[in-house]
């Protein structure tokens, strides 16, 4: 459930910070108090994109801070499959800085993006707004709404099709790049024939490439690093007076009179000896170096020669020797293809047909599925329209199949209503009326959250369009989903607003000079004022307060049943 949201700087909010309680949460306000300022930031928290200017003061940080407690261990381990650890309470902290246009996002003050902000709230929170409804007007959204309330049974199914619709896709993209006549097909025969004879002659062995660049790098630069070697050489070997080994020769000489005069300066003296013993295995193996680069020019044109080979491959078939490998071992395949082409062909056209079968196959499984899962939604939103005074209404889900089978099926599904005594069904993305969609909306969301474990439902004006008995039963139905579900939801209508477990009020002031908005949680004398004005309007006269107690009454009755 959403525990708090603290929001400093953000629209008409300097600083706001309020507590959520379990059960049905309703925000009430003025128009233009800044209701809608509040769930625009609530989807801020959850990764949405920032709208220009949101910042109230530039000059200063926008923050806004989400705050939830989550005690389902599976919503837990889907957190965490994200790569979020909870706290050990189950609390997850989701913040966003905004600071000269720059938004540091974090959960738990871990770092992350804003598409893991709405990965992870997605699991947390569904929020439904006036937008979310005109989805209901899509028609490819029937069928992911299906999919959603029997993911448990239809998931394993999708998951078939998927895997059987990218087998025949890959078999029949292979056909297609095989398709060609004989002339054509001769011709890239013999293509591929060349090009197979020109790798294998080179035989190049793993590895050969970096060995004979070694080897034409040392020879090419023989007389750089020779003739640097010899000075080397001169001054270290004993080839002049000058040399360190004949000068170390000296000094060995000179404390030889003396080392058995002072045990100090024997052991000097044995170091001087090791000294002279490394100069000259140095000397020696620096010798032995100098006489390997001394080499012909026959030499010299043979591992050029073999150099140039090898990259004229490489250059060809890949820039490393094991690309060169792996296009060798393709071309293979494809020359034996192509030189058993019919009968390559006639066994890749039977493959097809299986695969086409077993992808058609699970598809049928899939949509007995969903025929089965659709048969229980219906039944379950048609209880729930009933609940919203539609008192004859028909609710069915339409199947209709595809030309070809995609990855998700081959159904073509939508809703169907008839909300009238003698009315034909009709799909639903041709309903108009605001106040029917509000209501079929929240019937559907009433069905989905028995089957999803998301914490927290927000509704932003579901009350469009209703009013009277209507709108009662939106109120009775939202306090009977709050039950097993915090419920959180801006509202304009008296009857909503007096099922609230807990009431917040949302007003708009003048504070040095600035409009500001704030929220504060009402006590039941507050709230109780708070509808009566939702009630009367301006003037709020003794029947009204009456009229406002007796609602909030009949509301606490209804929600003991």
């Amino acid at each position: 459930m959403l525990l708090n949201v603290h929001i400093k700087n953000i629209a008409l909010i300097d600083d706001a910070n309020v507590n959520f309680t379990d059960n049905l949460n309703i925000l009430t306000g003025e128009t233009g108090a800044g209701k809608s300022i509040i769930m625009g930031a609530l989807k801020i928290g959850m990764g949405d994109k920032l709208p220009k200017d949101i910042v109230r003061e530039p000059d200063k940080e926008g923050f806004c801070q989400l705050l939830f407690l989550v005690d389902d261990p599976q919503v837990i381990e889907q957190i965490r499959d994200l790569g979020v650890e909870p706290s050990e309470d189950g609390e997850i902290l989701i913040t966003r800085r905004i600071n000269n246009s720059r938004t540091i996002n974090t959960i738990n003050d871990m770092a992350v993006t804003a598409a893991k902000l709405r990965e992870v709230s997605a699991l947390l929170i569904d929020m439904h707004t006036q937008h979310q409804q005109q989805t209901l007007l899509k028609k490819a959204e029937h069928m992911k709404l299906l999919d959603k309330y029997g993911r448990a049974s239809i998931d394993p199914l999708k998951q078939k099709v998927a895997e059987c619709h990218r087998e025949y896709v890959t078999l029949r993209r292979e056909m297609d790049e095989l398709s060609m006549d004989e002339a054509e097909r001769s011709r890239k025969v013999e293509f591929l024939k060349y090009q197979i004879a020109e790798i294998e002659s080179a035989n190049i062995k793993t590895g050969e490439d970096e060995d004979v660049e070694h080897q034409y790098n040392r020879m090419v630069n023989s007389r750089d690093i020779v003739a640097a070697a010899s000075d080397v050489y001169s001054v270290t070997g004993y080839e002049s007076s000058s040399s360190a080994g004949n000068e170390i020769g000296r000094a060995l000489a000179s404390m030889k009179g003396i080392k058995d005069l002072d045990g100090e300066i024997d052991g000097l003296y044995s170091q001087l000896e090791n000294i002279d013993a490394l100069l000259n295995d140095f000397n020696v193996e620096l010798n032995d170096y100098m006489q390997s680069m001394d080499f012909d020019d026959s030499e010299f044109r043979s591992v050029e020669s073999r150099l140039d080979v090898i990259n004229d491959i490489k250059g060809k078939y890949g820039s490393t020797v094991e690309e060169v490998f792996k296009y060798l071992e393709d071309s293979r395949k494809e020359y034996e293809r192509l030189s058993e082409y019919d009968e390559y062909i006639a066994g890749l056209s039977d493959k097809i047909k299986k695969a086409e079968k077993a992808m058609l196959k699970a598809a049928d499984a899939l949509t007995a599925e969903r025929q089965r899962q659709a048969e229980n939604l219906c039944r379950d939103i048609r209880d729930a329209l009933a609940d919203l005074s539609f008192m004859e209404v028909r609710f069915d889900m339409v199947f209709d199949r595809l030309p070809e089978c995609t990855a998700n099926g081959i159904d073509d599904c939508y809703f169907v209503i008839s909300t009238n005594v003698g009315e034909k069904m009709r799909p639903l993305y041709d309903v108009a009326s605001g106040g029917e969609l509000s209501r079929i909306m929240l019937a559907i969301k009433s069905c989905m959250a028995s089957e999803d474990n998301i914490g927290t439902l927000v509704f932003d004006e579901i009350d469009v369009g209703i009013s009277g008995r209507a709108a009662q039963k939106v109120a009775e139905k939202m306090a009977v989903i709050s039950r097993s579900h915090q419920v959180i939801s801006i509202t304009h209508l008296p009857q909503i607003a007096a099922m609230a477990d807990s009431h917040y009020l949302i007003e708009k002031s003048a504070d040095e000079g600035k409009t500001v908005t704030r929220i504060v949680r009402l006590n039941d004398e507050e709230s109780t004022e708070e509808i009566a004005r939702l009630l009367g309007g301006v003037t709020i006269t003794e029947a009204v307060m009456s009229n406002a107690r007796e609602m909030k009454q009949m509301a606490e009755k209804t929600k003991k049943y």
